[in-house]
């Protein structure tokens, strides 16, 4: 049965590991992005980046995914390719180098519109390969930003 809050919607309140992968539950896990994490953009970028210098792109991910929830309508599909973007470096981080160049993909077509430094960012997204290594991609998309 999946993890529900007291309105009924879902949550996942199992524990993490650092790069964002479910743990048993009672196991010992890093600390979580809260579910209605809502920062200024400001704030969620420098947050974010936090976690992409870290090398942990999935609670980056909960950054972006957070401010996507509460942004203004014109700014939803920047937050929304950011996060898919950081979920793309977490599947490449677990190895699923298909599922990565597609999400990366995915994140790179929403966020081309926003300019600079996004189209470098979309540029970088775009160029990495279901091969290439976890911490340098990492280091590029943060680099873009």
């Amino acid at each position: 049965m999946r993890d529900r809050d007291p309105q009924g919607r879902p949550r996942n309140a199992r524990p993490r590991d650092e790069y964002g992968r479910p743990l048993p539950h009672g196991a010992e896990g890093v600390e979580r992005v809260p579910d209605d994490y809502a920062p200024s953009a400001e704030q969620a970028m420098t947050d974010a980046m936090a976690f992409l210098r870290d090398h942990r792109p999935f609670h980056a991910h909960e950054i972006f995914e957070g401010r996507w929830k509460c942004a203004p309508e014109q700014e939803r599909e920047l937050w929304q390719g950011l996060a898919q973007i950081c979920v793309g470096l977490t599947h490449l981080q677990r190895g699923n180098g298909r599922g990565a160049l597609t999400l990366l993909a995915r994140g790179a077509a929403r966020i081309q519109r926003y300019g600079t430094p996004y189209e470098e960012v979309a540029g970088v997204a775009l160029a990495l390969r279901e091969d290439s290594d976890p911490g340098a991609a990492i280091d590029a998309v943060a680099a873009a930003l």
